[in-house]
């Protein structure tokens, strides 16, 4: 499939995740369940405190599989984007650690998510804010001028992620750091599920083994690249995500079990660069 094509099925999905979320309902997500309230990817990512200062329906937009804001470091006066920024939770949750000094931007391609994510900002009342409409492989914002780049379970979704990374070196500013959360694999993973819409849309047959990750950072031109495992997609949850795909029976669990995990990426653009 061409990477055109991936994206107008990726944007489709959340359009309609938008709308659910709208209507109440969390029924499609960076997960593959229909109810996203257990679904192995997207529950339980934020804290209690985090939640009750955002708006409702910023926490029933949420698909992300970690939580970047609380690993991120975020200091007051930084200027953060946030790629693939769906109905807006990280962006607002940024833009209250970096304060009124500092500036969140949220970049998204679906309409829809980003008519929820500013009815969200408007609900939450934050100035620092700014929802821009685009792709997340050509950022519309100059060179050199963000700190802190975030996104939540998004990256594995493009076609070229090459171009997001080489887009995501560019535009943050010397020693800016790149700090996302995203669905990553380890060893083999079996070709059904590679080739697997539901589990692309999903976020797991779109995701890239670790050590392929982290040479692509090194290839756009970061340094410091780490990964820190945030979960773990094992026994029960790795036998719902065939199940929810349709390949339960098709896959064995073993083949993905323990493969496939969530975790935080970090990486340094150098401040010669």
């Amino acid at each position: 499939m061409s990477t055109p094509e991936l994206t107008n099925i990726v944007r489709e999905r959340y359009g309609e995740a938008a709308k659910q979320a709208v209507a109440g309902s969390k029924s499609s997500c960076c997960g593959t369940g229909t109810n996203c309230g257990a679904d192995p990817i997207t529950s339980n990512l934020y804290s209690s405190d985090e939640s009750s200062t955002v708006p409702s329906l910023a926490i029933a937009a949420s698909l992300g599989c970690g939580n970047p804001t609380a690993l991120a470091e975020l200091r007051a006066g930084e200027v953060v984007l946030d790629l693939g920024s769906g109905g807006g939770i990280d962006v607002l949750l940024s833009a209250r650690r970096v304060g009124p000094t500092g500036k969140a931007y949220g970049l998204d391609m679906t309409d829809e998510m980003l008519a929820v994510a500013r009815q969200n900002q408007q609900s939450a009342g934050v100035d620092n804010v700014e929802f821009l409409k685009g792709q997340i492989e050509a950022i519309p914002l100059p060179d050199a001028s963000v700190d802190v780049i975030i996104s939540n379970c998004v990256i594995n979704l493009s076609g070229d992620k090459h171009r997001v990374l080489a887009e995501a070196f560019r535009v943050l500013k010397p020693g800016g750091r790149f700090a996302v959360s995203d669905v990553l694999t380890r060893g083999d993973i079996p070709a059904a599920v590679r080739e697997s819409m539901p589990l692309w849309t999903g976020c797991v047959a779109g995701a890239l083994d670790q050590e392929v990750f982290l040479g692509m950072l090194r290839e756009a031109g970061f340094t410091a690249a780490s990964i820190e495992p945030t979960r773990e997609y094992c026994g029960s949850d790795a036998a719902q995500l065939l199940d929810d795909a349709g390949l339960a029976g098709m896959v064995d669990v073993a083949d993905i079990d323990g493969h496939i995990f969530s975790g935080f990426i970090r990486a340094e653009k150098p401040i010669a660069a």
